[in-house]
């Protein structure tokens, strides 16, 4: 299995994502949303930076039971309910990222959401992955 992250130089720096990503492999995982939700099903946190740890935590664990790594992920994408305050905290998300998944960003999109699955979410986050 490979990924390939490209970044062509005529496009703006890609910081805390990447561009594109060429993957070549035999087995894709699809990683359904995760929001910031425990054990027993319950929202924890009350900050987007307390929940997208959570969330993003969640999203690692499912890849990691299909055999997965945070380098093994091709595309992720974010639903925000305040894309304001998801860009106003981008650099104290960045470092839950870099410390959870490390730095092979993948494709990545934030999108702006009303309201997600579970009332009390702030954020969510799904993708896929691609294995040997």
């Amino acid at each position: 299995m490979s990924l390939e992250r490209v970044n062509p130089a005529r496009l703006s720096p890609a910081t805390g994502f990447s561009h594109a990503v060429v993957a070549t492999g035999s087995r894709l995982v699809f990683l359904a949303g995760q929001t910031a939700l425990d054990g027993d099903g319950k929202v924890v946190g009350t900050t987007l930076p307390e929940q997208f740890r959570t969330a993003l935590t969640n999203l690692l664990a499912a890849l990691a039971a299909a055999g997965g790594t945070p380098a093994d992920l091709a595309r992720v994408t974010v639903y925000a309910t305040d894309v304001g305050d998801y860009r106003k905290r981008a650099r104290e998300l960045g470092a839950i990222w870099r410390e959870l998944a490390g730095r092979d960003y993948p494709a990545m999109a934030v999108i702006g959401a009303v309201r997600l699955w579970d009332g009390e979410a702030l954020v969510e986050l799904d993708g896929f992955a691609v294995l040997e």
